[in-house]
C-alpha cells in the first residue's frame, strides 16, 4: 500500500513538472490549428513548426512565434508578417491563452475579419492587419478589445462606417485605417490622431479629416429625427391599443361589478 501511495505521488509530481516545463496543451494547438487554417504557398509554416518533437519550449523556436520564456510553450506573439499566407482569418487564436500580440502585415489573408475576434484576442495589446484583402465591415467586438495600444487595418478592402463606440478604446495610440473603403464620420476620439491614418477613404469624413458635406449631415439628422419620430409614433400606437383594451376589458367586467 505504501508504494502504491509513493508511486502515485511520484507520478503526480512528474505530471506536474511536465505540465510546467510544456505549457498548456492548449497553447500548443493554437499554432497548430493556425498552420492548418491557413494557405501556406511559400511552406514557410510547414518547414519550421515541427510539432513531432516535444520537448521544453518547443514551439517556441517556430518562425514567428515568441514565448514568455524560452522553456515553456506559452505564446506571447505571433509575429506572422510578409510571409505569404493566404486565406481567411486564422482559426484556433483563442487556445493562445496569452497572447499580446498578432502581426498578419504584409500577406494575402482575405474575406471578412471573424465577429468573434475579441473573444478569440481578447488580451491582445498590438493588432497589425494591414497590407492584406480583408472584406466587409470592421466588427462591432472589437469595440471590446480593452488592452489594445495599436490597431492597423491600413490597406484592406474594409467597408461601412468606424462606430462611434471605438472611441472608448482609451489606451489606443495608434489607429490606422487609411487606404480602404470606409465612409461616414470619424468617432470622436479623446485621442489626437494623424489625418494620414485616415487617408485613402474616399467617403470618410469629419476630424481630423475635412468636414463632413452638408447633405451628408443632413442626411445623419434625418435618420436620427426619423428614428425619434419612429419611437414616438410607436409610443402612441402602443398607448393607444392600450387604452382601447382597457375600456375593451371594463365593457366586458362592468355587468359582473353590478351584479354583484
Amino acid at each position: 500500500m505504501a508504494k502504491d501511495t509513493k508511486f502515485l505521488l511520484l507520478f503526480l509530481l512528474l505530471s506536474s513538472s511536465s505540465s510546467l516545463c510544456f505549457g498548456s496543451e492548449q497553447d500548443i494547438q493554437c499554432p497548430r490549428s493556425v498552420q492548418q487554417s491557413v494557405i501556406d504557398p511559400l511552406g514557410v509554416l510547414k518547414s519550421s513548426w515541427n510539432f513531432g518533437y516535444a520537448t521544453d519550449g518547443y514551439i517556441c523556436s517556430f518562425t514567428g512565434v515568441q514565448c514568455w520564456q524560452g522553456s515553456e510553450n506559452m505564446v506571447l506573439s505571433l509575429l506572422l508578417d510578409n510571409l505569404g499566407l493566404e486565406g481567411p482569418f486564422p482559426q484556433g487564436l483563442q487556445n493562445c491563452t496569452s497572447l499580446n500580440i498578432l502581426d498578419l502585415l504584409y500577406n494575402n489573408f482575405s474575406a471578412p475579419i471573424p465577429f468573434s475576434i475579441a473573444q478569440q484576442i481578447s488580451y491582445v495589446t498590438s493588432l497589425n492587419l494591414s497590407y492584406n484583402n480583408f472584406s466587409g465591415e470592421i466588427p462591432e467586438s472589437m469595440e471590446n478589445l480593452a488592452y489594445l495600444n495599436t490597431f492597423n487595418l491600413q490597406h484592406n478592402q474594409l467597408r461601412g462606417q468606424i462606430l462611434e463606440r471605438f472611441s472608448v478604446l482609451g489606451r489606443l495610440t495608434s489607429f490606422n485605417v487609411a487606404d480602404n473603403l470606409l465612409s461616414g464620420p470619424i468617432p470622436t476620439f479623446p485621442q489626437d490622431f494623424s489625418p494620414l491614418y485616415f487617408a485613402g477613404n474616399q467617403d470618410l469624413c469629419g476630424a481630423p479629416l475635412d468636414e463632413c458635406p452638408r447633405s451628408q449631415r443632413w442626411t445623419l439628422r434625418r435618420i436620427n429625427g426619423e428614428s425619434s419620430v419612429g419611437a414616438a409614433v410607436g409610443f402612441v400606437l402602443g398607448f393607444v391599443v392600450a387604452f382601447y383594451f382597457h375600456l375593451y376589458c371594463c365593457e366586458r367586467l362592468l355587468p359582473y361589478v353590478f351584479h354583484t
